[in-house]
C-alpha cells in the first residue's frame, strides 16, 4: 500500500481543506537522519536483471526491513539501533527506489518480491525474518507466497497484501510530479527521472491475495494496523486475520498509516522484538 503517513508534522498551507486532508494522507514523518551506526556492508548488486542496493548492520540472524512506496531504506535507519545488537539487519532499496534501479517497466508487486528474493538468494540467506511497511508489507505477502520456506516470521504495518490505487482516486490526483514539492521525502531518491517514474507508476499499484492464497501462507504474521488508517478496509483486515493460519492482529487506537512511527515507536520496537523471538 502507498500513502506513507507519519505522526503529525508541519501541515502544508492549502486553501482547499479536502486537498489538505489528502496531502496529509500521503505524507510521512520527515526527520533529519542522524545515526551513530555505520553499515558493515553497503553495495549495489545485479540480480533478476536489476541493480538493487542494500545495507547491512550488526550480527545475528537476518532481519529484513522493507520500506513504503515512494520511500527508501533511509526510512528504516532510525530503527537500526533498536535491532542491530540482536540481528543482522538488512535495509533494502526496493525496485525503483533509492539507490536501486529506476522503474523501467510497469509496477508489479509480485515482480518486486521476485527482485527481493533474487537479492536474498545472492546473499545466500536461506531463512529470514522481516518487517515491511505499507508497500514493503505487500511485497512480503507476495514473497511468502513465492517462497514458502524463506520467511520464518514477519511483521506487516499498514498492509494486508491486498490494495488497489483505483479505490483511492484522490491519492492519484494528489501524487503527481507537478506536486512533488509537497512530498519532501522524495529527495531521498537519486534524481527527478526516478521520482517521476515512482509517481507515474503509482497508477499501477494493485495487488490481490485470494483467500486460498492466504490459507497457504506459512510464516507467522503480526498484522499491525492503526485504526485511523483510512486506506485500510477493516473488512479486508478481518478476512486476512481469519484466513492466515498463524497470525496476530495489533490495532493501535488513534493511529494512522505509519503505526510504527513517532509516539508509538517505542511500543512497536518492544512488541516487534517479542514477536520475532517467540518462535
Amino acid at each position: 500500500m502507498f500513502f506513507p503517513l507519519g505522526t503529525p508534522l508541519r501541515f502544508l498551507e492549502l486553501n482547499n481543506k479536502s486537498m489538505k486532508n489528502i496531502i496529509m494522507g500521503l505524507m510521512v514523518l520527515c526527520t533529519s537522519y542522524h545515526y551513530a551506526q555505520e553499515p558493515t556492508k553497503a553495495e549495489t548488486v545485479s540480480v533478476h536483471n536489476k541493480n538493487i542496493y542494500y545495507e547491512v548492520y550488526g550480527k545475528g540472524k537476518p532481519l529484513i526491513f522493507l520500506h513504503g512506496y515512494s520511500l527508501s531504506s533511509k526510512s528504516w535507519k532510525p530503527y537500526v539501533s533498536d535491532f542491530y545488537n540482536d540481528y543482522e539487519v538488512y535495509l533494502i532499496d526496493l525496485t525503483g527506489h533509492g539507490k536501486s534501479d529506476t522503474f523501467s517497466e510497469d509496477l508489479s508487486i509480485s515482480e518486486v518480491a521476485k527482485d527481493v528474493n533474487a537479492l536474498l538468494q545472492h546473499l545466500n540467506l536461506k531463512q529470514i525474518q522481516a518487517i515491511g511497511f505499507s508497500f514493503g508489507g505487500d511485497v512480503l505477502y507476495q514473497l511468502a507466497l513465492q517462497q514458502p520456506k524463506l520467511i520464518k516470521s514477519m511483521i506487516t504495518i499498514g498492509a494486508v497484501g491486498t490494495w488497489s490505487v483505483h479505490d483511492f482516486p484522490k491519492y492519484q490526483k494528489a501524487f503527481t510530479f507537478d506536486n512533488k514539492a509537497n512530498f519532501p521525502w522524495l529527495s531521498d531518491h537519486r534524481n527527478d527521472a526516478q521520482i517521476k517514474a515512482i509517481m507515474t507508476q503509482f497508477k499501477n499499484y494493485t495487488v490481490k491475495i485470494s483467500t486460498k492464497e492466504l490459507q497457504s501462507i506459512v510464516p507467522e504474521v503480526l498484522i499491525m494496523i492503526g485504526d485511523d488508517d483510512e486506506g485500510m478496509d477493516l473488512s479486508e483486515v478481518a478476512r486476512v486475520k481469519k484466513n492466515l493460519p498463524k497470525s496476530d492482529l495489533w490495532v493501535l487506537p488513534n493511529v494512522a498509516h505509519g503505526a510504527h512511527e513517532g509516539k508509538t515507536k517505542a511500543e512497536f520496537v518492544e512488541k516487534a522484538k517479542a514477536f520475532l523471538t517467540k518462535l
